[in-house]
């Protein structure tokens, strides 16, 4: 069995002795299965690229582990009384890196001319950033980002958003100085010039990347200056089961997510680690923000039952969610018993808006309901479930509980890129979908639900008057509280009309070696890095 492994540990422990340099230092190891392909912000659209960038750069605002905006470059802010005209005030007293580009390589000081160079480039139509999308059709067309003065950058948008100050969290919202772009032109993606708590010493691309603490970083903690550990070694082992491996070997401090074919190797029946591991790796569980789902097209061109309200209900309520987790995924995840939000969100109250749990009994009365068992079984519609091949297993367990009902049920595989592209186009009726946040409020999913939004993110056309009203008045609406409970009416609505069938609520299954202490997951699953803390009483050799 290990000689399976045996090539990709040889070359791991190879690149590991190559960094003796760092035997005094505290090193943190951790494995990003996918590589990197850019460290400009700009381009940070997937979790590889965002959680390097995250430990080079900073943006204005960020998020703590419950999701609440804080400071970090801007030490404050105020919305004004139409809350479109934000005014943030930028610290004083951080520095770049320091690096080639600046005047004898040394660091200045951020300032707010670079706030607003770095947040007029993500729509610079030029620099085509992915991430340009969170400020089409929010920000003014004219002059969006403008200096007030010394330390205050004022943000005008063209209608209210609250949201807007998470999305201000986003890594695209870095802040970058312009000499680096200017100085390193195409290759800035390589050499990185950041406010972070790490900076840049190598990076051999799909292989290895070594970052180093910043000794000037701004932020402290109970007087202590972050980060905690010297060194950052990121490697880029794409097996995962490789990469487990090498966690239980001593040769990684932290790893994210597990290949699903070790899931009842890892953990028993009940989703708990196997007591064979506990001396050697922990793990954290936290929920994460994605909802999985199966999703209908209610403008599809022909009649048929899933455009019958009662018979999505029956669907949802035909099938065991706690069971599918149990049997497909070890125990982890959160059935999806309330609406599309998902726990882990500020605003999710299971309580307040009740969603579907398995009832059999329920479900076949709305069967009848809809005029389903009016038809002779062999007469019945075959339902055409589209899913990709990694997600069959689901779709099968759904569907022979629904066929336990009566409900005739068909899945069809294809690739993922496919089935995206149905569901953008129509083309299909019934599909499996997921939903990852962008940024962490509950709009971002009740988003998915506004008739006036295209595919996607609507890919199930739904439309609704009473729901477009209150997702409008939630965009406007500044009181916190008021603006949950405009959430939650919106959310009620989407369980009674049921234009997806509910699964479940992923979560983050992280492990950590023993001596990485007080290590809390995020539900956004971003590796904070400058919070880790290292038992490097042992240093690395």
């Amino acid at each position: 069995m290990r000689s399976l492994f045996l090539l990709p540990i040889i070359v791991f422990i190879s690149a590991c002795s190559n960094n003796s340099e760092h035997n005094n230092e505290c090193v943190f190891r951790y494995n990003q299965p996918n590589t990197v392909t850019s460290l400009d912000p700009a381009f940070a659209r997937n979790q590889s690229n965002i959680w390097a960038v995250d430990h080079i750069y900073n943006t204005l605002i960020q998020l703590d582990d419950s999701l609440h905006v804080q400071p970090c470059i801007a030490s404050d802010w105020n919305i004004d009384s139409s809350g479109t005209i934000y005014h943030l005030t930028i610290r004083k007293d951080i520095t770049f890196h320091d690096d080639d580009c600046f005047p004898n390589k040394k660091g200045r000081l951020l300032t707010v001319d670079d706030v607003i160079y770095s947040l007029n480039r993500i729509i610079d139509t030029t620099v085509a950033s992915p991430g340009s999308w969170i400020f089409k059709g929010r920000v003014a067309e004219n002059n969006p980002f403008s200096v007030v003065n010394d330390s205050v950058v004022e943000i005008r948008l063209i209608k209210p958003f609250m949201p807007f100050l998470q999305m201000l969290s986003m890594q695209y919202c870095c802040i970058v100085p312009k000499e680096a772009v200017q100085h390193y032109g195409k290759t800035f993606r390589q050499h990185p010039v950041g406010t972070g708590p790490f900076q840049m010493v190598r990076w051999i691309e799909g292989q290895t990347m070594i970052l180093k603490k910043n000794p000037n970083y701004f932020e402290f903690i109970n007087e202590k200056r972050l980060p905690y550990v010297d060194i950052v070694r990121i490697s880029f082992i794409g097996d995962k089961k490789t990469a487990f491996l090498q966690l239980l070997e001593g040769n990684l401090d932290f790893l994210s997510g597990f290949d699903p074919s070790m899931a009842s190797e890892i953990f028993t029946t009940n989703g708990t680690l196997r007591s064979r591991y506990s001396d050697k790796i922990q793990c954290y569980k936290a929920p994460y923000l994605n909802t999985e789902y199966l999703g209908i097209n209610l403008d599809w061109p022909t009649d048929n039952f899933l455009h019958i309200k009662k018979f999505r209900q029956a669907l949802n309520f035909g099938f065991d969610r706690q069971g599918l987790l149990e049997t497909i995924r070890q125990g982890i995840g959160t059935p999806a018993i309330s609406s599309f939000p998902p726990s882990g969100l500020p605003s999710y109250n299971p309580g307040e808006v009740q969603g579907y749990r398995y009832n059999p009994s329920r479900a076949r009365q709305l069967l009848k309901e809809s005029g389903y068992f009016n038809l002779p079984v062999e007469k019945r519609p075959i339902l055409s479930l589209y899913t990709a091949k990694e997600y069959s297993d689901y779709c099968l367990y759904i569907a022979k509980q629904w066929e336990q009902l009566g409900v005739r049920c068909k899945v069809e595989l294809a690739e993922s890129a496919t089935v995206r592209e149905m569901m953008r186009n129509g083309k299909i009726l019934f599909f499996r979908g997921s939903w990852l946040a962008d940024y962490p409020d509950a709009e971002n999913y009740l988003t998915v639900f506004y008739s006036k939004n295209p595919a996607p993110p609507n890919y199930t056309r739904f439309k609704n008057a009473e729901y477009d009203r209150l997702y409008e008045a939630s965009l406007i609406c500044k009181d916190e509280k008021e603006r949950f409970q405009l959430y939650q009416r919106m959310e009620k609505i989407l369980v009674e009309e049921s234009p997806v069938i509910f699964l479940y609520y992923d979560a983050i299954t992280n492990f950590t070696s023993p001596m990485i202490k007080d290590y809390m997951p995020n539900p956004l699953n971003l590796l904070k890095v400058k919070y880790i803390k290292k038992d490097c009483r042992n240093p690395i050799k």
